[in-house]
């Protein structure tokens, strides 16, 4: 017991670039817990989306607290990860453990999916056109390109099945997330990181 209380050892190159980690996986628990108490009262519909925002701000106890730790902690997961994904990179992690680096990978793209989605959810003009013109994007791929947008949007075009289901994805996505993220720890772990 003494040992790990007194005099714990470590590397003497150790700073804080290495609780990077730790600190995203705190953003992301606080982006979870947000989110879970903003979507009690959210109402995906496109009729009513951005009115129950106005909703949450103005007429729910700290809701506009609420909303604005969610939106603004996104901001902050992904200037994390952007640190976060540069000290691998500068330090060479990527070479040392490959399975980290790729998994990490897989949960950045996951993440830019889930605030993209999170972005259309308040359903304003700017949300309208960019779920429009970034699934439209979906198109320019060979042979499934089309069906995969027809299946994002529900239809035609934009409109609520494609918030619906924006938003039960949003709702979701983070629990993979968190899944993702335990298996990211578990490869790093199996070998051991590249710190001397």
């Amino acid at each position: 017991m003494k040992s790990h209380l007194d005099s714990y050892p470590c590397p003497l190159n150790l700073n804080y670039f290495w609780n990077l980690g730790f600190l995203l996986v705190i953003t992301i628990l606080l982006q979870m817990i947000t989110g879970i108490l903003l979507s009690l009262d959210y109402t995906s519909d496109i009729h009513s989306a951005y009115y129950s925002v106005i909703h949450i701000i103005r007429e729910i106890y700290y809701g506009w607290c609420l909303r604005s730790l969610h939106s603004c902690g996104a901001s902050f997961v992904f200037l994390i990860l952007f640190i976060h994904i540069g000290r691998a990179i500068s330090y060479g992690s990527n070479f040392y453990n490959p399975n980290t680096w790729f998994s990490g990978i897989i949960l950045f793209l996951f993440l830019m999916a889930t605030g993209f989605m999170g972005y259309v959810l308040p359903w304003g003009q700017m949300s309208f056109w960019g779920a429009t013109v970034i699934t439209n994007l979906f198109s320019a791929i060979p042979l499934i390109g089309e069906s995969i947008t027809h299946w994002l949007w529900g239809g035609y075009s934009v409109d609520n099945p494609t918030l619906t289901r924006f938003f039960s994805l949003h709702y979701l996505f983070p629990f993979l997330i968190l899944g993702l993220v335990i298996l990211h720890i578990w490869a790093l772990h199996v070998p051991g990181n590249n710190n001397p």
